[in-house]
């Protein structure tokens, strides 16, 4: 069974909102987002197989399956399978839920490096060291990221409606080299960041006769925020540990934060 209905415009808008809102609808730790992705789809399943049919009912069975990607490219998938649907019906529905298992993984990689890593780690540290300083541009700087990010949501879906599956041969050596650029500008980012917003330094001063020796000062010509530096390699080091969570790197951070000042080996810069 074919279809002849074309996604409109209108359909895009529908599907972007729900997206945006209600991707994570009925998330769960067997399906995922598969209800989500369901929601997001149904009215335009509606009308690609028309209402209380068995083949909407098949469609419906083959969207509520397992799902999970990045929520800033799942369109992407959506836009496809669309494009799949509506020229091909209900005998496309194999190809489609090949086409989403073989996709999610890829594109998971790629949005969560660079939506749920890269830019909220720079954009998000570059604002709130704004805003502490009391600059209200990074305030405005983590909106204007938010909105971008949201539009690049927006306009992927019609994209990849129109592109089909051309699109993930077409996207794939542009992806990884985006990844790899973005990547590469995040290392260097987050260097810069451990120098300027890591204050830590050694307070200790020895007295040789009338020499005074301050430690940090020596510290300081063998490399400038050595501190700092060390201090981030060895957080690494502890998350890479087995059976350490992030939220114990933290308190182990406090304590050790806490005891160093209290015994002078370690101050604020």
């Amino acid at each position: 069974m074919k279809t002849n209905y074309k996604i409109t415009k209108k359909d895009f808008n529908q599907i972007n909102r729900r997206n945006l809102f209600f991707n994570q609808l009925g998330w769960n730790y067997e399906k995922m987002q598969g209800s989500g992705y369901l929601f997001i789809m149904l009215p335009q399943l509606r009308k690609l197989y028309g209402d209380h049919t068995p083949e909407l009912k098949k469609a419906m069975k083959t969207h509520n399956q397992f799902f999970n990607t990045n929520p800033s490219v799942n369109t992407i998938i959506q836009g496809i399978d669309l494009a799949i649907e509506s020229k091909e019906g209900i005998e496309s529905l194999e190809t489609v839920s090949g086409l989403k298992t073989g996709l999610m993984g890829p594109l998971a990689a790629i949005g969560d490096s660079i939506f749920a890593s890269l830019l909220p780690a720079i954009l998000g540290a570059i604002a709130a060291n704004m805003a502490v300083q009391g600059n209200p541009f990074g305030l405005l700087i983590w909106l204007v990221a938010n909105f971008i990010i949201m539009y690049i949501r927006w306009i992927q879906l019609p994209l990849a409606y129109r592109e089909g599956t051309t699109l993930v041969t077409k996207m794939q050596g542009r992806l990884n080299a985006l990844t790899d650029a973005a990547t590469l500008l995040g290392v260097y980012v987050v260097g810069a960041l451990v120098a300027t917003l890591i204050s830590i330094q050694v307070p200790f001063v020895a007295h040789i006769g009338k020499v005074t020796v301050t430690l940090q000062n020596e510290i300081d010509m063998i490399l400038p925020k050595l501190v700092p530096g060390l201090l981030v390699g060895l957080i690494y080091w502890l998350l890479g540990r087995k059976k350490m969570t992030s939220t114990k790197a933290i308190f182990i951070v406090i304590i050790v934060a806490i005891v160093c000042s209290a015994l002078g080996i370690l101050g604020k810069g």
